[in-house]
């Protein structure tokens, strides 16, 4: 048991749901009628098992193609045999059979019988979150082994989750909600690239072309600054258009440690010392979601 609970990640799992917080309290700020904190549960359980089938295939699609032989950070199962690559893709399919029910019990739950049109929408994206976990790195056209890892992640982890979610309950498309969901989506992507830019040699040397490799160590800081400040530019300008109270902006105390984040990566020089700033940067993206939550319905 211990060793599957390695294999999820378990750290990973507070930026997965951070859109779905802002999405869901949104909803109960501006449609507290349609909220359901049953929906709110499925939504997070579903997002879960999608991030831990992403972790699973992860280990499974880089222990295959010996990605993970040489990495820096916490240590992959199927690289170092504790799990043979077998046992992880009955893991894998084991855990998309699950992230598929709750996907449907979520769907079903919120859109009944009476939203034929939504229910195919919503069962359509469920099915592509689904391959996408998978597709990360397994298969010969593994999109993380060609640099599309960011744009994923950008919208499965930021539109995907904050919009989709939102919809679950009020059944309309909220126009101003693409600012958060894009900035969700920018920390999101930011923590790719940070990880990324931790095994940029590594993942040159075994032919995984992530977007750093494409474009190098260097080019690769300069694009997690802008990706990272605007996304707190983008929340400055969701509560302004939202016209927030004063005491709203409680949310800008997340920016100081996403700030100070920006400083170390800045005098970094050493890859390996990227590492920490992992769980750095998806603790502040959740601390930013949890307390932008809390600040529209308080």
């Amino acid at each position: 048991m211990k060793k599957w609970i390695q294999a999820a990640r378990l750290r990973t799992l507070p930026l997965s749901i951070s859109g779905i917080l802002v999405g869901s309290f949104y909803a109960k700020a501006y449609y507290p009628e349609t909220f359901s904190w049953i929906i709110f549960v499925l939504a997070i359980l579903t997002t879960v098992a999608f991030q831990v089938l992403s972790n699973f295939a992860n280990d499974y699609g880089d222990g295959i193609k010996g990605t993970d032989d040489n990495r820096i950070g916490e240590k992959r199962l199927v690289a170092s045999g504790e799990v043979t690559s077998v046992q992880m893709k009955k893991a894998v399919v084991f855990t998309a059979v699950v992230a598929l029910i709750l996907a449907i019990l979520l769907i079903y739950v919120s859109f009944g019988k009476d939203n034929f049109i939504y229910t195919l929408l919503f069962l359509f994206l469920g099915v592509a979150s689904i391959v996408a976990s998978i597709k990360y790195t397994v298969g010969k056209n593994a999109y993380g082994y060609s640099g599309f890892g960011d744009v994923f992640v950008f919208v499965f982890f930021g539109l995907v989750a904050i919009l989709g979610s939102s919809f679950l309950y009020s059944k309309s498309f909220d126009v101003l909600l693409i600012l958060p969901a894009c900035a969700v989506g920018m920390l999101s992507a930011a923590v790719l690239n940070l990880n990324n830019m931790r095994d940029e040699d590594s993942d040159e040397i075994a032919g995984k072309n992530t977007l750093v490799v494409k474009i190098g160590g260097a080019k690769a800081k300069k694009y997690h600054y802008f990706i990272v400040i605007t996304a707190m530019f983008l929340m400055v300008l969701f509560a302004i258009l939202s016209n927030f109270k004063l005491e709203q902006y409680v949310f800008i105390v997340a920016f100081f440690p996403l700030i100070n984040h920006l400083k170390t990566v800045y005098k970094c020089r050493n890859a390996r010392d990227l590492d920490p700033q992992l769980k750095t940067l998806a603790i502040s993206t959740f601390l930013l979601s949890l307390i932008l939550s809390l600040a529209l319905i308080f």
